[in-house]
């Protein structure tokens, strides 16, 4: 189990809302995976990487969190066991990185990279699978088996 202080830990995952196959099929595998070490999936809540990997994390028996730009929560994907509306926009990036011990970045765009940028501000590991290598401190990996498995090993 994945317990650090009494609590599981919670696990980023930040991707695009538009992704190729490939990536889509990566991220709910990250998310399969993650779930299988017991911590909690949290995204930004919406489409593409975020419902793939949500799928992947509830497949495998995992507890995600989406934390949505918007003040409603009925935009969430089916994915999503708890659901925090912010009502902040892409703001709401800041969020998901201060609730993690971690990230993987799976694709993604410019909201990736502001999430990396505040990853990187805050201290907080990054994974990068067909994503942004923004740091040497961004661990790049070719697979979503090599990306969890280097991000619970830093952990």
């Amino acid at each position: 189990m994945s317990i650090i202080n009494n609590r599981k830990l919670q696990i980023g995952v930040i991707g695009g809302r538009e992704e190729s196959d490939e990536v889509l099929r990566a991220a709910e595998q990250v998310g399969a995976l993650i779930a299988r070490r017991d911590a909690v999936l949290v995204c930004g809540g919406l489409g593409g990487v975020m419902e793939a990997a949500c799928r992947g994390a509830r497949k495998s028996g995992g507890t995600t969190v989406g934390i949505l730009t918007m003040g409603d929560a009925a935009p969430a994907n089916a994915y999503v066991d708890i659901v925090i509306p912010t009502d902040m926009g892409v703001a709401r990036n800041a969020i998901i990185i201060n609730s993690c011990a971690g990230v993987i970045a799976v694709g993604g765009s410019f909201g990736t990279l502001s999430e990396m940028a505040f990853a990187l501000q805050r201290g907080i590991p990054i994974v990068s699978l067909h994503s942004w290598q923004v740091d040497p401190s961004v661990m790049v990996a070719e697979s979503a088996e090599e990306a969890v498995g280097m991000l619970f090993e830093r952990l």
